[in-house]
């Protein structure tokens, strides 16, 4: 009996453990606002936005981000010519035909970031969840960085907060700080919720607010292209399918009306 209860109540301990830890993780979530996505501008079909994307993507993505899945090459698709895309998009020794690779090692990322920074291909569909696209959290996640003199890297953000990769555009945005209040979660009075409130413009970008968001919507753009280059035909195959089942569907209709019209 003994020998049968011991391991029971072991159990019984851990999951008792393991209950408090959660329930502690989720009291400590609880006191983070999540804060609304912006939805983003759809500009998958805009060749101009898409190019643009392309070039803000190598200039300030490709250094630590690695775009594994997508090949130089399949940036003709936008339009571009090889002469374009090799002596303005392609930085060292890179071909037309390689994929978008980074020199940056796995040991140098955990020393400078402290984790590998993810791959770009497709984290637009990563990214989706219940709050909104991949998309939407992309281009809100990067119109809300502010400085954070806490932070290892000087930077956080509101969309994910204790980030661990500073900002990219800075010199487009500008440095802001961010304010927040402190108050009684009005679900749960015992708990309390840090709200935002506003920015505080530190130094001025190059940039005005305006600029920068088109900016930020031509690279998310760009994103959402290169992790599906085929959907723009995708939808076009789908609306001719549409047509021709309506037709079909149509022409299948009168058929059966004249061959049944005589059968009473």
């Amino acid at each position: 009996m003994t020998s049968f209860l011991h391991p029971l109540l072991r159990r019984l301990c851990l999951g008792l453990l393991l209950g408090l830890m959660l329930q502690g993780i989720a009291s400590a979530a609880s006191e983070e606002q999540e804060i609304p996505l912006d939805h983003a501008p759809y500009r998958v079909n805009n060749m101009l936005a898409l190019q643009n994307g392309a070039r803000l993507f190598v200039n300030y993505c490709i250094g630590c981000h690695s775009a594994k899945y997508m090949r130089y090459e399949s940036l003709r698709d936008l339009g571009l010519t090889d002469d374009q895309i090799q002596h303005n998009l392609m930085f060292g020794d890179a071909k037309i035909g390689d994929t978008m690779r980074i020199a940056m090692t796995s040991a140098q990322a955990q020393k400078w970031f402290g984790t590998d920074p993810p791959d770009l291909s497709i984290i637009t569909k990563a990214l989706a969840s219940h709050r909104g696209s991949g998309t939407d959290y992309l281009y809100t996640y990067l119109r809300t960085f502010y400085r954070d003199d806490t932070r290892p890297t000087g930077w956080n953000n509101l969309v994910f907060p204790g980030v661990g990769m500073p900002n990219p555009l800075w010199m487009l945005q500008g440095e802001r700080a961010a304010h927040f209040q402190t108050a009684p979660d009005p679900a749960d009075p015992a708990v309390n919720l840090k709200t935002f409130v506003g920015y505080t413009q530190l130094t001025p970008g190059a940039q005005t607010t305006t600029e920068y968001d088109s900016t930020v919507a031509d690279l998310v753009a760009y994103m959402q292209w290169m992790a599906e280059p085929d959907q723009l035909f995708r939808k076009r195959l789908g609306v001719i399918v549409l047509i021709f089942l309506g037709l079909f569907s149509f022409i299948t209709w009168k058929l059966k009306s004249e061959y049944w019209k005589d059968v009473t």
